[in-house]
């Protein structure tokens, strides 16, 4: 009774079986306001339009090498490579993803709960904050695969449970991200509407989907429209800065084929007033690993 209560009121159906619709969203982007944290007004209302904001240095120069060492540790390391919280590349046995890493790294740790990120999270979305998600992402040199565009929020919100887009992503970036290396690619402005995608989720969904997208990726003809309406904004920037981007933005990046590589920390910040339930668009929420259910605020 409660499960078909819960879906009937669900308000970003999708993978339901039927076909694709693009719905409106309701409710602020921002919750916050710039008494609440180091982000001022105007940032905090490009936020709101567009969906996402950038931040030129997060972390110093020295700080940015201790993190690029336990990336390669993590990534050279035979027990973590065989670890199910880290996802290979099937035809270059690349390391694509590392998962959890707040929780088995304490260097990873330490940047996910540091002020300077959490101070933001909170102050975007209003409230206490805890951690949905983390994860390394590698981009090698003329090996790095694509990520097709898609918005996490309806992921998240079928396979995981998560009930509304109350949620912020962090990517700092421990290399260069130039526009040839397969960097952050967004619709700005997308993130006021929500893709409900069509098909329903397969079992075990996760297995393959944290390599290649399937379930839960729009159609062409919504994404063509969508580019033409919002655009496609390419997120340059240097080492150690940072992108933040609202749950349910569209994005995507290209593969990797220059000599340079790209790799990232990825952390999910959710409001502690948004926390998981059953998953709205399948059988079972995926592992802990992906979509945590530790709702211990973050900081």
């Amino acid at each position: 009774m409660t499960e078909t209560l819960r879906r009937h009121h669900d308000a970003y159906p999708t993978r339901t079986g039927s076909n694709y619709m693009v719905l409106d969203r309701p409710g602020p982007v921002a919750w916050g306001t710039a008494a609440d944290g180091p982000i001022d007004a105007q940032t905090l209302q490009g936020f709101e339009s567009k969906g996402y904001l950038a931040i030129d240095q997060l972390v110093d120069p020295e700080e940015l090498e201790v993190l690029r060492v336990e990336l390669r540790r993590m990534s050279e390391d035979p027990s973590v490579r065989a670890d199910e919280r880290t996802i290979i590349e099937a035809k270059s046995q690349e390391v694509r993803s590392i998962f959890d890493v707040h929780r088995t790294s304490e260097v990873f740790k330490k940047i996910a709960n540091d002020p300077r990120v959490v101070g933001r999270a909170r102050q975007i979305l209003g409230s206490e904050v805890y951690i949905h998600q983390s994860r390394v992402n590698f981009k090698p040199g003329f090996e790095g695969k694509e990520f097709s565009w898609h918005s996490d929020f309806e992921t998240w919100h079928a396979e995981d449970g998560m009930p509304d887009p109350r949620a912020v992503s962090i990517s700092i970036s421990l290399t260069d991200n130039y526009t040839f290396n397969g960097p952050l690619m967004i619709m700005p402005g997308s993130h006021k509407k929500f893709i409900s995608c069509g098909g329903e989720t397969p079992e075990d969904n996760y297995k393959k989907s944290l390599i290649m997208q399937g379930a839960g990726t729009p159609d062409k003809e919504t994404l063509t429209r969508f580019a033409d309406e919002y655009g496609i904004d390419v997120l340059e920037g240097k080492a150690g800065g940072a992108v933040m981007f609202d749950s349910n933005c569209m994005h995507a990046s290209n593969g990797n084929v220059s000599p340079y590589p790209r790799s990232n920390i990825f952390i999910v910040f959710n409001s502690v007033e948004n926390t998981l339930v059953e998953p709205f668009g399948a059988d079972q929420p995926r592992p802990d690993y992906i979509g945590v259910r530790d709702f211990t605020p973050a900081g």
